[in-house]
């Protein structure tokens, strides 16, 4: 009977997946730091940035391009496994033999050629309350080089919890993952319409020099001083989630186009920016697609 793989289980093979458009979009200086450190022996990657802004994108970007062969011949035929640590917890039973369910992944891994472990939100792999210490049971492995790991966490979290283990982080290349700025963000929102689009079941309307405008808007209403304070997204997250609501309303009315009312509706649901602000947006917008509201006949006053 064959074993059961941890990793058929518990992970996922980014490599396998289905990218309908570049998942990384104007994070190729991030990827290729990615590439270095992998690529230096007895080191991996830790991703440290804010929330919301891509780094688990950044990953499945160098997934996208291994499946490409758009990286050097020595990572061409690579395989990154995420493995979400919350799903570690526990023990797994093998051979009446208990164990953490984490240190038989490793141990799998090791036996596996060309083979990165991604694991987000890396500080829970740092014992904090008594519990079992990720962090050590990777240590040896790293050292050794039997595994390459990506990790990515906050930079308050890194600073908590990754910077007192000081061990664990020798093992790692730190690589700062900075908010995108609003010219990219747009980029970034368009190029990733497509796989919304696909996903959902809706597409935007209009073309694309007047979608990029919907875009434009709403990464400016949803600038870093409109937003509510310490909101755990920041671009391109804050105004991916606007974009997709407005698919989704769309789709609610069983139209398979979103329109300009679908983007205001999602403007006026998002919980995201300060209220004052918000009715001041509000008004931008309908003054900023006066001639679509006119030529489509919509009441946006109705909705909100």
């Amino acid at each position: 009977m064959e074993e059961l793989s941890l990793i058929d289980v518990y992970g996922v093979d980014l490599t396998k997946k289905e990218y309908i458009t570049d998942p990384a979009i104007a994070r190729d200086e991030e990827i290729k730091q990615c590439i270095l450190t992998l690529l230096t022996p007895e080191k991996s990657a830790l991703l440290v940035g804010k929330a919301g802004i891509g780094k688990t994108a950044i990953v499945e970007g160098l997934a996208y391009r291994i499946q490409k062969n758009m990286v050097p011949e020595a990572l061409k035929g690579w395989t990154i496994i995420k493995i979400n640590v919350a799903s570690l917890i526990g023990t797994a039973t093998n051979e009446n033999d208990t164990q953490s369910k984490l240190d038989v992944i490793v141990k799998e891994i090791s036996k596996r050629e060309k083979t990165i472990l991604f694991i987000d939100e890396t500080h829970l792999l740092i014992n904090r309350s008594g519990g079992v210490d990720f962090a050590n049971l990777l240590k040896p492995s790293l050292d050794r080089g039997l595994i390459k790991m990506i990790g990515a966490t906050t930079n308050e979290e890194y600073e908590q919890y990754i910077l007192r283990d000081r061990a664990f982080l020798r093992r790692f290349q730190k690589i700062e993952v900075l908010e995108a700025d609003q010219p990219t963000t747009v980029r970034i929102l368009m190029g990733t319409l497509p796989k919304l689009e696909k996903q959902i079941g809706v597409k935007v309307k209009y073309q694309p020099f007047q979608t990029e405008k919907f875009m434009k808007f709403i990464v400016e209403m949803t600038d870093e001083y409109k937003r509510i304070y310490e909101i755990s997204s920041r671009y391109p997250d804050i105004c991916l989630t606007i974009v997709a609501n407005a698919l989704t309303f769309a789709l609610y009315e069983n139209s398979h186009e979103a329109s300009c009312k679908h983007f205001y509706q999602a403007i006026c649901n998002t919980k995201s920016v300060y209220p004052d602000v918000l009715v001041k947006e509000k008004e931008r917008f309908k003054n900023e697609f006066a001639d679509i509201i006119r030529s489509e006949n919509v009441n946006l006053d109705a909705i909100g």
